[in-house]
């Protein structure tokens, strides 16, 4: 266990306080020393190649994510948002037609809905699970509806099955937002194939982080594999043909190096993020804080821990002054963004969006998390 440390705090008249602290990291992006120094290795080679862009560092990269996401394709893109809107852009959403996803998700969410060119829809989550809610999905289904995207909030599912029942009865696409689900699992398959295309970010805090931005797009579609393979490269399959209109929006070869060294380590991270879950919800079952479950027949990856309560403001000034770091993922849903002031969900309520935005807190949750530490932070929890 790590050792508290001793805050002196200068009172007004002058008293010394003397806190005890602890040293819990709310997340840990340290890797074993083998593979920091494989990384490293390779890397030395790649500056003596010069294949810094879409080397073949990032072709075993994409082949292995494929493969861990039980798809036949992946391709690695500069961030989770790029991902998103080229597989939309390739699938020809855009102008005039609907995308429908949840309010209490993260920007990155909706900002590729918007950049393609199409109007995003939002509904409201399920209270008992933070997932955008199917009967919230159904209700708002019109002529222009063309996607659905489902994000797998906190490393847990959305309800796949009702959300494909739904598209398939409507003719709909359904989309992935898998930026937090690196392998999550939904009835044994993996996030990543549960739908047309799904998104994947590797920002450094994920459970399969790089060492700077990246993302990627899965797909066992080989025709929208292959746009979004000339899509984010400038639109061209030949140096210098350009075929149609791209970007360059590449996964550079030294973030796929750290990525396919992580990946070795995914499966055993994402057990030891279940097991202090577990913890948490063992100390805190009886507590009058909200918990959330995954469904026993799903394999949740936990990117974070999060509870609700009515106090959340203090419960998170009391842990800060324990020395305990938390976050709030996230403070404002989607229609109550200024950016999207003018936009007409703005004027919408989704009342359980906005009680998450207001309850919910992130407790610390990483690989490395010890049971001494979860007890650390639940027993200062149950003391307020």
């Amino acid at each position: 266990m790590k050792k508290s440390r001793t805050l002196q705090i200068k009172t007004q008249v002058g008293y010394l306080l003397h806190l005890e602290v602890m040293n819990i990291n709310f997340c840990d992006l340290s890797l074993p020393e083998d593979s920091e120094r494989a990384i490293w290795e390779k890397a030395m080679l790649l500056v003596k190649t010069n294949g810094f862009i879409l080397g073949n560092e990032v072709k075993e990269f994409e082949e292995a994510f494929a493969k861990y996401c039980d798809c036949q394709y992946c391709k690695g893109v500069a961030t989770g948002c790029d991902a998103l809107l080229w597989a939309m852009e390739a699938l020809g959403i855009g102008k005039g037609d609907e995308v429908i996803t949840v309010a209490n998700t993260f920007i990155g969410t909706i900002l590729p809905i918007i950049r393609a060119g199409a109007t995003p829809v939002l509904v409201d989550c399920d209270p008992n699970t933070q997932q955008i809610d199917p009967q919230e999905v159904a209700s708002v289904i019109s002529p222009r509806t063309t996607a659905i995207v489902a994000v797998h909030l906190y490393g847990r599912l959305a309800p796949m099955d009702e959300l494909i029942k739904i598209a398939d009865k409507h003719g709909l696409l359904i989309l992935e937002d898998a930026a937090q689900a690196h392998g999550a699992k939904y009835k044994g398959k993996r996030a990543g194939s549960l739908g047309k295309a799904a998104g994947f970010s590797f920002y450094p805090a994920k459970n399969l982080g790089a060492w700077g931005d990246g993302g990627a797009m899965t797909t066992s579609d080989s025709e929208l594999a292959g746009k979004v393979d000339k899509i984010r490269n400038y639109g061209q399959e030949k140096k210098y043909f350009h075929d149609t209109l791209g970007w360059n929006s590449r996964l550079d070869s030294l973030q796929a190096i750290v990525l396919s060294e992580k990946l070795k380590l995914l499966d055993q991270w994402n057990e030891n993020r279940r097991t202090a879950a577990n913890w948490y919800y063992e100390r805190l079952k009886d507590s009058g804080f909200c918990l959330y479950h995954e469904k026993p027949e799903n394999e949740a990856v936990h990117h974070l821990f999060v509870i609700t309560h009515k106090d959340r403001d203090l419960l998170q000034d009391k842990l800060q002054s324990k020395g305990i770091p938390t976050g709030i993922h996230y403070p404002v849903p989607i229609h109550q963004h200024k950016c999207f002031a003018d936009h007409p969900f703005a004027k919408e309520e989704f009342p359980h969006s906005e009680r998450q935005g207001n309850e919910l807190l992130s407790l610390p949750m990483h690989p490395k998390l010890t049971k001494n530490e979860v007890d650390e932070v639940c027993e200062c929890l149950l003391k307020i």
